[in-house]
């Protein structure tokens, strides 16, 4: 066993969001993901507390991340813009991703999960409002139904684009016309 120097906490979330690409969720266990990082099999738990407590880093994680992505897209960051970015998360990040909509897994009391989904709810939000609606409408709701559903499809393989993020421009495209032709 090696000692660790640096940002232990950090090394973890990424050893999960690894151990989770390789084998899924279920098969992640506390003791592999400590042999994993090189470290005693008490770090996790002192860092996390428990498998939940870890996934709900991740999953906080995940969230800062999306967030962080949809709030940087070029321009005014409308609707379509951000439901790229949405997109483009999930792909460049399928562990948080999975993590971040499994609700049963994690402790959703959390404060800082709770924090950064309100702060991914928001960039959403922004961009829903650039249509002329309620960032809380049912207009905020199809849109993240439409990418997160694209999303989701894409990564089991259901769909195969050959461009995945520029068929994500065209279906969030088509979300804005139907609510333009609404209004």
């Amino acid at each position: 066993m090696t000692y660790h120097h640096g940002d232990l906490r950090r090394t973890l979330l990424a050893e999960t969001a690894s151990a989770i690409a390789e084998g899924g969720v279920a098969k992640l266990s506390m003791r592999a993901l400590a042999q994993r990082a090189g470290v005693s099999n008490a770090a996790p738990t002192y860092h996390f507390g428990d498998k939940s407590g870890l996934l709900t880093a991740l999953a906080a994680e995940g969230y800062d991340r999306l967030a962080e992505a949809m709030a940087g897209v070029d321009g005014d960051g409308g609707l379509v813009a951000r439901g790229v970015a949405y997109v483009e998360f999930a792909l460049a990040c399928p562990s948080h991703f999975t993590v971040m909509f499994q609700p049963r897994l994690l402790h959703d009391d959390d404060a800082d999960l709770t924090a950064a989904r309100r702060r991914a709810w928001d960039a959403l939000s922004t961009g829903v409002a650039t249509t002329g609606s309620a960032p809380d409408s049912d207009l905020g709701v199809a849109a993240w139904s439409l990418v997160h559903g694209y999303a989701t499809l894409v990564l089991s393989g259901a769909v195969e684009a050959e461009d995945a993020l520029e068929q994500a421009r065209i279906v969030s495209g088509h979300l804005v016309e139907g609510a333009n032709k609404g209004s």
